[in-house]
């Protein structure tokens, strides 16, 4: 029996090995794909050091990777639409007979691997402009940010806007709130070389979180008025009452960074007289990694910067660690088999 390299993780003693287990062999409606990028998330960090649990794997066991990308390999009984030698990206889920949405490489098997299963419904082709490490991050690391931008906050242009968290999905939010016309956008994080970053990106305040001034910049940023949509992509208590402060009338905080804590509105009159909302995001939909796949192959969309290091499969143990400590401050690392 053919075998291959796999990052297995057993979910009960949250040990990460590198093993040798069977090459897969796609079923029913399924297709095997050769990975050549998977992508790191610090969802993969919070599998491993237990802070995220899986809910649906049968098993205590799963390789790990929700984001990735490859050719088509093999393909099973009744597959259509799909053909072997196809470049193409995965969808981070799939629905479930009844309705519930399982995630690759934490319900099931993902791509931390030579080779990967995929439903043929969960498979994206792309263009052969799109290199397969910028194809793999898409699905989460891309996508999630514009669900919360587009769908969620239904943010228009020109429209202030805040930035808490300026880490792989922060900085990838300002990336896409500049691309929808969002303006001003103010990035905010305590680290330098973050802020640094995110001007790069689009940004155009960059501020402290920890200054004693911050208040006072954002009404000089946004002519006094607030802002109209404050993302927390940290997860931190600390940034959603800071991003609440700074909300003008009928202003949107969006949660997608995960706290597990509550979230406290220090003053419901203002919260309710200025009509301000707070909604919560998570993920995305299929169709908005579609979307994205079709900005990136008409030039609308740069992923270019978004690759801090390719690293070999063997090394994920090692990935997880960098990016457990940010090492590096990564946007994203990615492994290669």
């Amino acid at each position: 029996m053919a075998t291959m390299l796999a990052g297995r993780l057993n979910t009960r003693t949250h040990e990460l090995t590198m093993t040798e287990v069977p090459v897969p062999e796609p079923g029913h409606g399924e297709v095997r794909i050769k990975v050549e990028a998977a992508g790191v998330c610090l969802s993969d960090v919070h599998l491993v050091d237990g802070t995220l649990n899986p809910l649906f794997l049968p098993g205590d066991e799963v390789t790990l990777g929700h984001e990735v990308a490859g050719t088509v390999e093999a393909l099973g009984p009744g597959v259509v639409g799909v053909t072997e030698g196809q470049r193409v990206l995965l969808q981070a889920g799939q629905e479930h007979h009844d309705g519930t949405i399982l995630t690759r490489g934490v319900d099931y098997d993902g791509g931390w691997a030579e080779y990967a299963l995929a439903r043929q419904d969960t498979v994206v082709p792309i263009p052969d402009s799109l290199p397969f490490d910028q194809a793999c991050i898409v699905p989460d690391a891309v996508s999630t940010p514009w669900a919360a931008v587009t769908a969620t906050a239904a943010t228009e242009p020109g429209e202030a806007v805040g930035v808490w968290g300026l880490g792989g999905l922060g900085t990838h939010g300002v990336q896409l709130l500049r691309l929808v016309g969002a303006a001003p956008i103010i990035a905010v994080d305590p680290v330098a070389a973050a802020r640094d970053r995110a001007l790069e990106f689009g940004a155009d305040v960059a501020l402290d979180p920890t200054a004693p001034d911050f208040a006072d910049a954002v009404r000089a940023a946004t002519g006094g008025l607030g802002l109209s949509v404050a993302f927390d992509f940290a997860g931190a208590a600390p940034v959603r009452e800071q991003a609440l402060a700074a909300l003008g009338a009928r202003g949107r905080l969006v949660l997608v960074g995960l706290a597990g804590t509550p979230v406290t509105i220090p003053n419901d009159t203002v919260f309710t007289y200025f009509q301000q909302r707070v909604l919560g995001s998570y993920g995305s939909e299929p169709q908005h990694v579609v979307r994205l796949v079709h900005l990136a192959a008409h030039g609308r969309l740069d992923l270019s910067r978004s690759i801090t290091e390719v690293l070999p499969l063997a090394d994920a143990p090692r990935a997880v660690e960098r990016l457990q400590r940010k090492e590096g401050n990564p946007i994203r690392l990615v492994l290669k088999p």
